[in-house]
């Protein structure tokens, strides 16, 4: 595998912002299989219609859930993951209860993770958590959040939603989405089996290869033409 395609193959292309219609839907389909990128990550109601507009190509449809807050009950969660998947996505993005892990319950982060992680295999698809670590900033969570996934058997962890946007001094909204230190604490307590997912924050060519000599397999952008552009130019 060439090295275009190699990072073609890392990149989840986000169909995500809440303004995108069905016309911009359309667009950024044809962007991630004009590059064949891993897969498109799309909103609960688009992924009928990026299957079928991604039908006869080697790009996957996968789905965010309780998406960006993670607020939503298990239960809706778990519908909405079982919704997804029968509409065809074969990857799932599931948002944590994030004031739950903020709190220390455990328990409850571990059971929503858990019954992901289950309806999600029961159905042939692979299941990546989201931390939202520009929220859940302290190690000790982090590292505890890493251990339950790898317990679950969950597939990926991943750092953000890029909608983790945070009250800056100026009074501003921003976020930092992957950092290299969080991804680095990241990869070094996740079991073997489990993958890791940068995501918010990288849109150039160099930050997608600093994720990837961090230790990530998968990538969200939505700045895939750029990247890819000036990987080809690169290691043509």
């Amino acid at each position: 595998m060439d090295k275009v395609t190699e990072l073609a193959k890392m990149i989840d292309h986000s169909i995500l912002h809440p303004t995108m219609t069905d016309e911009d839907l359309k667009r950024e389909c044809e962007v991630a299989a004009k590059y064949n990128v891993a897969s498109v990550c799309v909103k609960p109601y688009a992924v009928k219609q990026a299957v079928a507009l991604l039908k006869g190509t080697d790009v996957l449809v996968g789905c965010v859930i309780g998406f960006p807050s993670g607020n939503s009950a298990i239960e809706v969660k778990v519908f909405e993951t079982e919704t997804a998947c029968n509409d065809g996505a074969v990857e799932i993005d599931m948002v944590i209860n994030i004031g739950k892990a903020l709190g220390g319950d455990w328990e409850y982060v571990e059971n929503e993770i858990l019954a992901i992680t289950n309806v999600c295999h029961s159905n042939g698809a692979i299941i990546k958590v989201i931390f939202e670590t520009d929220f859940v900033t302290r190690e000790q969570d982090i590292i505890r959040l890493c251990e339950i996934c790898t317990k679950v058997g969950a597939d990926y962890v991943k750092t953000s939603t890029g909608y983790g946007f945070v009250k800056q001094p100026n009074g501003d909204y921003n976020y930092k989405g992957a950092t290299i230190p969080v991804l680095k604490l990241m990869k070094e307590n996740i079991g073997p089996k489990v993958k890791l997912k940068a995501a918010g924050g990288v849109r150039n060519l160099d930050q997608l290869l600093e994720v990837q000599a961090a230790g990530c397999s998968r990538c969200g952008a939505t700045a895939t033409t750029t990247m890819l552009e000036e990987a080809k130019k690169r290691f043509a």
